[in-house]
């Protein structure tokens, strides 16, 4: 059973990251780990509430399969959670942000200076500037406008498109038996 740590904060969207946890933590036998830079409650924009199981500084050196941001408009952003996507980028792991936080995340990082990715934040605006910085962290010639983006391990996606990022990093881990299995559950999820 491989670990998933799943970053979480505050006023997350947490529906973008639901339905991928839960995949994972069922039938794809993953173990979901909640982890935030302080230890209390967070409030997610659907007005639930998450306790992180770790810190980010207590999984640096954790063996793990990979990492999930949702989005939102969040941007603390601590040295410990880019050491962790740059440690775990190293190693190939799964890497996975969505929506505006989780892609803005990666785009600090550095990891999407090589890859092709998606964002919704397809301009940097005056609110972006408030909540992120000054600088757009973006190398916008990689920029592919896409619902969702897999390029070698970084997924990422609109935020609209939670059920097609789910699906991709399912595949990614090659949980589904075949092509076959992938287009069937595509068209039941989807309603196809």
């Amino acid at each position: 059973m491989g670990k998933i740590l799943v970053f979480i904060f505050d006023a997350m969207a947490d529906y973008e990251v639901t339905f991928i946890t839960h995949l994972l933590g069922t039938s794809g036998g993953k173990e979901i780990i909640t982890i935030a830079y302080e230890d209390k409650i967070i409030k997610s924009r659907s007005g639930f509430m998450y306790k992180p199981a770790r810190l980010v500084t207590e999984v640096l050196d954790e063996d793990v399969d990979g990492l999930i941001i949702g989005g939102g408009w969040y941007g603390d952003t601590r040295p410990e959670l880019i050491q962790l996507i740059n440690s775990l980028n190293s190693k190939n792991k799964l890497i996975a942000g969505i929506c505006g936080a989780g892609t803005v995340f990666l785009a600090k990082s550095g990891i999407l200076n090589n890859v092709r990715y998606t964002t919704p934040a397809v301009k940097w605006t005056e609110n972006h500037i408030k909540v992120f910085g000054e600088k757009d962290p973006f190398p916008r010639e990689n920029f592919v406008k896409a619902r969702v983006v897999k390029d070698s391990n970084i997924i990422t996606a609109q935020g609209t498109a939670f059920i097609d990022f789910a699906i991709e990093i399912y595949d990614w881990f090659n949980l589904f038996e075949d092509q076959e299995e992938k287009d069937e559950f595509v068209k039941i999820i989807k309603g196809l």
